[in-house]
């Protein structure tokens, strides 16, 4: 497979220009990720007010939005604008700056990952050699947002909501990075345009039907392992400790109000598709996919994990606290060192 193109050289090739200074190339990127971003706040905006609704609404046997537009799509519109003219409430007692950073936090870190997922077409922001490590240690950071926001909200609530969120992020994001390792394994290399293309080859025909050679097929173990574990980074069922709205009146955030609170239900869809763009990168080969071209392909796979993770949030009851991290660390962790090492012997012995 020809390595897949970053977005700036495209836009460079694009408009006749090749970023030889430093200054046209820093430019370039810049469009590049604007690009990028709002491609992604997009897919946020029509999977947060409206979709979401939508697929909740039909697994608890209700309506859902119908009265704003076709399908009740215009809801978008309206939530919006409702959300984003409420006033900012600052409670007494927090800690500020930190209570102001922590949703923008959220946010930049999810946008920050998806600079070295390759979403065909020349849709990738860039592609340094350690782009897997870099978009799990950002990706880590919104962790940091939510401890910063619970605690300097000087409540009780938020406080436990930030705690919890600490203690799930440690017990299910080894497991994750292990699930992700074995990917790597297979690969030989850290960049993401690398892993998307050592799964280029065929695995096997069946019945004259060609199966490609994701990692999916090959190690569903770790596949499975990791869409596991992503349901409990990104906050759903059984792993919705860190809100627990029957429990803790929905944690870290309980305090934030309007732009701030749609800056934290932004950042948590945003890093649900962060989610789903590694998985469909490390196990279902990033834009691969016959006849359509490979964004859409893209699309396809990172909106099939966010399915998965309302049908978890709508179908599955949520586990107490130290449940969630019994499973995490007497669990997932244990069969993903256990399927790593197998990885690492199937490898040496082929």
């Amino acid at each position: 497979m020809v390595p897949l193109a970053t977005l700036p050289e495209s836009l460079g090739r694009a408009v006749g220009a090749a970023p030889a200074d430093p200054l046209t190339g820093f430019a370039l990127a810049l469009a590049g990720a604007g690009l990028v971003g709002g491609f992604l706040l997009l897919n946020a905006a029509v999977a947060g007010p409206w979709l979401k609704r939508k697929i909740a609404a039909s697994y608890w046997d209700k309506v859902g939005p119908n009265r704003h537009g076709p399908g009740g799509v215009l809801i978008i519109a309206a939530d919006a604008v409702r959300l984003l003219s409420k006033e900012l409430i600052v409670p007494d007692g927090v800690d500020r700056p930190a209570w102001d950073v922590a949703p923008f936090l959220v946010v930049g870190s999810a946008l920050l990952g998806f600079a070295v997922i390759p979403m065909g077409s020349g849709l990738q922001v860039a592609d340094p050699a350690t782009g897997v490590v870099f978009a799990f240690a950002v990706a880590s950071l919104a962790t940091v947002g939510l401890a910063m926001g619970g605690f300097a909200s000087a409540n009780k609530f938020s406080f436990l909501g930030g705690l919890r969120a600490v203690a799930g992020s440690l017990a299910y994001e080894i497991p994750l990075a292990l699930a992700a390792a074995s990917a790597v394994l297979f690969a030989g290399s850290l960049r993401t345009s690398e892993v998307v293309a050592a799964q280029a080859d065929p695995l096997a025909t069946v019945a004259g039907v060609t199966i490609p050679q994701w990692f999916a097929f090959v190690n569903p173990l770790a596949f499975a392992l990791f869409l596991a574990a992503n349901l409990a980074e990104v906050g759903r069922n059984p792993f919705d400790i860190a809100e627990a709205p029957t429990e803790i009146v929905a944690g870290y955030q309980t305090e934030y109000s309007g732009v701030y609170f749609v800056l934290f239900y932004l950042g948590e869809f945003l890093h649900i598709f962060l989610g789903g763009a590694l998985a469909a990168t490390l196990f279902l080969g990033g834009p691969a996919g016959p006849v359509l071209p490979g964004v859409v392909w893209f699309l396809i796979k990172m909106w099939s994990v966010f399915m998965f993770t309302q049908w978890a949030r709508s179908a599955v009851p949520r586990l107490r606290p130290d449940q969630v991290l019994g499973v995490g660390w007497k669990g997932m962790l244990v069969v993903g060192f256990a399927n790593l090492v197998l990885t690492a012997l199937l490898l040496a012995a082929l």
